[in-house]
């Protein structure tokens, strides 16, 4: 708010004073105060996304316009997803699902043939790399990521990742959650929360999707969790992560 001009303020309180006069004036308490809040904030959302469709268009519109598009690579990704209640949280930091995936979208130049879904696992990190590759430059030699072209050619590289890293260590800070890193393969993710607890997940993400049931510590998974962390060293010591987990750790 304290960003906006005189006009762009007196545009939002006129769209803005009406509801919260009506707020205030309804006094909700308990459950009914939590639901207009989420529907408060799930409709402005819904305002922004369109808007970024919107120009997503006017963007595209103007590739076209110029004869541009078929020498143009179009990425449409973003940030991390929310949580809208899902587990309980709200905020985009931990691990689960919701909030791991993110949207990746491609128009393809004129030459990439491959269309439909992708289902290899790929990272936010891969795309420097392949735009780098895609322009011809050379992809410096300390980049984490792999470039895409590959699979944007239909190749299925057998040499391609079969797992996921993630670390989230900004605890305490304002957001609040707790210190995690762990290993997401096409079936099973692990999660180790660290620093001041010690708590591990298990997840089977083929029969719990939903991340809702944690599985570690039984016996039968042992084999599995045993395989997960030394995929998970493997990768923390690829991606030089000063916390590393150490077999020792647990025992």
């Amino acid at each position: 708010i304290g960003r906006m001009d005189e006009a762009q303020r007196a545009a939002w309180d006129k769209f803005y004073a009406p509801i919260i006069e009506d707020f205030y004036k309804q006094n909700l308490q308990g459950k009914e105060l939590a639901n207009w809040k989420f529907q408060r904030y799930m409709r402005d959302y819904m305002k922004t996304v369109k808007s970024l469709d919107d120009n997503v268009g006017r963007v595209l519109d103007y590739l076209k316009e110029k004869g541009l598009l078929d020498n143009t690579l179009v990425v449409y990704t973003s940030d991390q997803g929310f949580y809208m209640g899902e587990h309980g949280w709200f905020d985009k930091r931990f691990m689960y699902e919701e909030s791991m995936r993110t949207p990746l979208i491609m128009r393809l130049p004129k030459g990439f043939d491959r269309r439909g879904d992708i289902t290899e696992m790929v990272q936010n990190i891969d795309y420097a790399p392949t735009f780098l590759e895609l322009a011809g430059v050379e992809v410096p030699s300390d980049i984490h990521g792999v470039s895409l072209l590959p699979l944007l050619k239909g190749e299925q590289p057998k040499d391609w990742r079969k797992a996921l890293y993630y670390h989230f260590y900004e605890y305490p800070a304002e957001h609040m959650v707790k210190r995690h890193y762990g290993v997401r393969t096409e079936r099973y993710k692990l999660i180790h929360f660290y620093n001041d607890i010690d708590c591990w997940e298990l997840y089977d993400l083929q029969a719990d999707p939903s991340e809702m049931h944690n599985i570690y510590g039984q016996p039968e998974y042992d084999s599995i969790v045993k395989e997960l962390k030394e995929q998970m060293l493997k990768l923390q010591e690829q991606y030089n992560d000063p916390v590393r987990f150490s077999p020792e750790m647990d025992k």
